[in-house]
């Protein structure tokens, strides 16, 4: 990847408006750029900032539409601290220490999945969730909207790495839409404090068993947490990059 990004400003850009099972009315910037099959990347705790304009990059340069929802933080900087003061400030959206329960925010991302494919006239979107998201692109896939997904580093709820962000009748429902479609993608790293080896088990417990492997879970070598952003390698052969071009190639027969 280049240190150079598309800015923002060449993005296009609507507010959208949901109204959510437990009754409020979620809205949010929502930012587009490229052509293609769609690809929704869901920002993580460290705010859309360069690098994350840099993995839409990577998907638009392989002839993807990028679609960014902006959740919160500032645009075009990395913002950790401040970004998780504005997340514990958003009770009505991000439930970030519940289990068995996902956020009010994925019923958000849910509509805006239905509405990307219905404007694009495509059989269906890709999600990539990241760090907070994570576990959304696990609950998205329910959604016939969705055909892909990849979980980078997932992470809530909080404190909890035994515990899912999701209910069982989500697990059930992402379960029996995963085999219509495709197993879907997790990446971690083996050190990685936040999205532990307990917390791939515990996946790995819910989705899959001898019958059926429904999520794919990939172990990345180091201490690293952002697998395709803060801790991203544009080398050849390095483990970050392998994952971001077997992505590509997921969402390329996926989506085509």
């Amino acid at each position: 990847m280049s240190n150079s990004y598309t800015p923002i400003s060449n993005y296009s850009s609507i507010s959208f408006s949901a109204r959510c099972s437990a009754g409020q009315t979620i809205k949010h910037d929502v930012y587009r750029h490229g052509s293609g099959p769609p690809v929704i990347i869901i920002q993580e705790l460290p705010g859309i900032g360069p690098e994350t304009m840099r993995l839409a990059d990577e998907f638009v340069n392989k002839g993807f539409e990028v679609i960014l929802p902006h959740l919160f933080g500032p645009l075009e900087k990395v913002s950790i601290g401040g970004n998780l003061i504005r997340v514990f400030c958003m009770r009505k959206e991000f439930n970030l220490f519940r289990k068995n329960s996902s956020s009010p925010i994925v019923d958000w991302l849910k509509a805006l999945c239905r509405d990307i494919k219905i404007q694009s006239q495509t059989r269906g979107v890709g999600v990539i969730g990241m760090c907070l998201t994570g576990n959304f692109a696990i609950s998205l896939m329910a959604d016939d909207s969705v055909l892909a997904a990849v979980s980078s580093q997932p992470s809530m709820p909080l404190l909890k790495p035994t515990q899912l962000h999701m209910s069982e009748d989500e697990i059930v429902a992402i379960r029996r839409r995963i085999e219509k479609t495709a197993p879907i993608h997790a990446y971690r790293f083996a050190e990685d404090p936040m999205c532990t080896a307990e917390k791939y088990q515990a996946i790995e417990e819910a989705f899959n068993d001898s019958e059926a492997t429904r999520i794919i879970t990939h172990t990345l070598p180091g201490k690293g947490h952002s697998v395709l952003t803060l801790d991203f390698v544009d080398g050849s052969g390095h483990p970050t990059r392998s994952a971001l071009d077997d992505i590509l190639a997921y969402f390329s027969v996926q989506l085509r």
